[in-house]
């Protein structure tokens, strides 16, 4: 297989086949972010792709998954991606699904009709990161979308069956943007209608670029009681119509939260508050990771 650099996934995608379609993220500009640092973006040989998957049905007798990377194989045009769902669908039959990762930008490029066309081919889901509700965390983060954006590419998405599941990050607008962080990305995740929410917390290596900031004093991480208090405000202000699973159970995560929306909006909220005065409910730092 050729894989080139580190490889990351979904923790979703733990057991399926792993293709690099691309390497590196096309945006690469977060501050939070240190994945894709080491890499500068470009897509892989069409003829490389199929020489991994024609390897990988050589390995593996059952494929039930098929996961595309690098950090946003979905921004290939749909006849590169049409080309490789069938591939996937020639070589792996048994396959039921297929993912990738997407800037919520890339979503909105494409038009009603191919995002159906590549749900037809057996895309049956995208992983986006939108990170925070408020457009001032995500100014900050040099995220290079907008709240609004976000928003309408998860819908754009659901809206042509294609599921999302949609990630955020507890603490990325550090102490001084706690309230605004949490309730504005309580109201995404109202808003935007995804199938699936994660919800992980800040933990920062020194390859990213805002670890700096973090030694120099100019951002200042939540302790652990104030990303309990966060998580709190956007379950609080996370008033979905529509079903959603959320899941806070991310190694990086100081509680381990279930459950899905809105039927257990409270008592996951019970959860959390006897989190704030119980510190045996939470991660030991030690055991927290990315």
């Amino acid at each position: 297989m050729h894989y080139e650099g580190d490889i990351y996934r979904p923790p979703s995608e733990a057991y399926s086949l792993i293709i690099q379609a691309t390497v590196g993220c096309t945006h690469n500009g977060c501050t939070f972010c240190p994945s894709y640092k080491a890499k500068k973006f470009r897509m892989k040989p069409f003829e490389v792709i199929i020489e991994d998957l024609r390897e990988a049905r050589r390995l593996y007798r059952y494929v039930e998954r098929v996961f595309f990377a690098d950090g946003d194989a979905f921004c290939m045009t749909n006849g590169k991606l049409m080309q490789l769902l069938g591939a996937v669908r020639e070589l792996f039959p048994e396959c039921k699904r297929v993912g990738s990762y997407s800037r919520a930008t890339q979503i909105l490029s494409k038009s009603e009709d191919e995002l159906g066309e590549l749900l037809g081919a057996g895309l049956g889901i995208v992983y986006i990161g939108a990170e925070s509700g408020s457009d001032e965390v995500l100014r900050r983060v040099n995220k290079g979308e907008t709240a609004t954006q976000i928003i309408e590419a998860v819908q754009k998405a659901e809206s042509a069956g294609i599921r999302t599941s949609v990630t955020f990050i507890s603490g990325l607008g550090g102490r001084d943007l706690i309230s605004e962080h949490a309730v504005k990305t309580g109201e995404m995740i109202s808003a935007m209608g995804a199938s699936y929410v994660g919800l992980l917390t800040l933990l920062l290596t020194p390859e990213a670029p805002l670890f700096a900031d973090v030694q120099s004093g100019a951002f200042i991480q939540l302790s652990p009681l104030e990303a309990v208090e966060e998580l709190e405000i956007i379950i609080e202000n996370a008033n979905c119509e529509k079903e959603t699973i959320l899941r806070s159970n991310h190694p990086s995560n100081w509680l381990d939260l279930r459950g899905t929306l809105p039927h257990d909006k409270e008592s996951m909220l019970g959860q959390i508050r006897r989190a704030k005065t119980d510190a045996s409910m939470l991660r030991t730092g030690r055991y927290r990771q990315l």
